[in-house]
């Protein structure tokens, strides 16, 4: 999908600020034993205003009851997708969880990360749970999202259930954009696996959005699967006390290696334009 509009120029007169807005790459790698049915993540992407992304991370857990994880994350996405421009969201991420969680009938829970870029340059962040995003600006991370969770392994998670987290636990922020800037968000499976400083180097040498998109979920996926591997999430399991198997410890080893995981990966570049929508992967919800 590629949408076209004009928007006001400043080349003439640099003091007017013109409207801006994200051009936006997509790259999803389902879960090695989840790629039959693409994986347990979801995500939207919607040029409302300046521009929408959301991510939602389905609970593998549920699988032992029998129900498929996948199910709430996706109607959790069409909902917040369906209610981008209602009046009583306003323009506000918190009240898009709100309403997309009230909406959403399939047992199962999710993870959930909502970014709303207004025209002014102003981006608005909803997060519950340990799905992620970082702007990047003039090659350094600016502003990082931190994982919510109860313990280790345990995010904050929006439910079908009673027991659970609500839209009132999203951490909230805000921060303004400025043309030329990058935000990458994504599901734990990209978080988990490439480092900060990894990602802003891919972000660096790719200027398209969609081959950026790409080029992270293929190094995560790639991180994943190398056992030898420091990965952020052995880096953190050793940090909360977790050893590495008896094998390993026998020899001397250290518990390393990526995690497996669905890794959704959304890029977009703040432009001075509406707009344009590059997936390379499954965009539909």
């Amino acid at each position: 999908m590629a949408v076209s509009c004009s928007s006001p120029s400043s080349e003439l007169n640099p003091v007017i600020k013109s409207d801006v807005s994200f051009s936006v790459g997509t790259y999803l790698i389902p879960h090695p034993k989840k790629v039959d049915k693409g994986g347990e993540d979801a995500f939207f992407v919607s040029n409302y205003n300046g521009g929408v992304v959301a991510v939602a991370d389905g609970v593998s857990g549920w699988a032992e009851e029998d129900v498929d994880p996948s199910l709430f994350p996706r109607e959790l996405m069409t909902n917040a997708s369906n209610f981008v421009g209602d009046e009583e969201v306003n323009y506000d991420p918190q009240i898009l969880i709100r309403k997309a969680h009230a909406a959403t009938s399939s047992t199962g829970s999710a993870t959930v990360i909502v970014a709303m870029l207004e025209k002014n340059g102003i981006l608005k962040i909803a997060n519950v749970g340990d799905c992620g995003l970082r702007v990047i600006r003039n090659g350094n991370v600016i502003l990082s999202t931190s994982p919510q969770e109860h313990y280790f392994d345990c995010p904050f998670q929006l439910s079908s259930e009673r027991v659970g987290q609500t839209y009132l636990d999203a951490a909230v922020s805000n921060v303004e954009l400025i043309e030329g800037d990058t935000i990458v968000v994504g599901s734990d499976g990209l978080f988990d696996n490439v480092f900060d400083h990894e990602i802003v180097s891919t972000i660096v040498g790719h200027r398209n959005v969609a081959e950026a998109a790409k080029a992270l979920a293929n190094l995560a996926s790639n991180h994943a699967l190398d056992s030898n591997f420091d990965s952020p999430y052995s880096l953190e399991a050793r940090s909360r006390g977790f050893e590495p198997p008896l094998w390993k410890k026998i020899l001397g080893m250290k518990l390393t290696g990526g995690k497996l995981d669905d890794i959704t990966v959304i890029v977009g570049e703040v432009s001075g334009s509406c707009l344009k929508y590059k997936p390379l992967r499954n965009d539909a919800v």
